[in-house]
């Protein structure tokens, strides 16, 4: 993918799972200091598919706001079929991210 499909997925995840966080002391946490500091976004990449399952179940079984994110088939991108591009976690704290996504690297 260009970088710029990247970063559209990205934002696909992060306002996907944040959009599902139902607890307001949550979201008040996150943004308590917006808009000096609007709580930290991180990138990451998965080698494989199965890592990316993988870390989606481990972060519903934590109870965290999830949101796969299926990118629809553009012709451009897969042969125009639907396939999973990103995943977003959170709001959650660095320790309750980290214990599920550690394996990952920065993108």
């Amino acid at each position: 993918m260009s970088p710029g499909k990247i970063v559209a997925q990205a934002g696909h995840a992060y306002l996907g799972a944040f959009l599902r966080c139902k607890d307001a002391a949550i979201i008040a946490a996150y943004h308590k200091d917006f808009p000096h500091s609007p709580g930290t976004k991180v990138c990451l990449k998965a080698r494989h598919i199965e890592h990316l399952l993988i870390a989606e179940e481990a972060a519903r079984h934590a109870g965290l706001p999830v949101f796969r994110v299926v990118d629809s088939g553009c012709e451009d991108f897969y042969g125009g079929e639907p396939i999973i591009t990103a995943l977003g976690i959170g709001p959650a704290t660095k320790e309750q991210v980290h214990r599920i996504t550690r394996k990952f690297q920065l993108l």
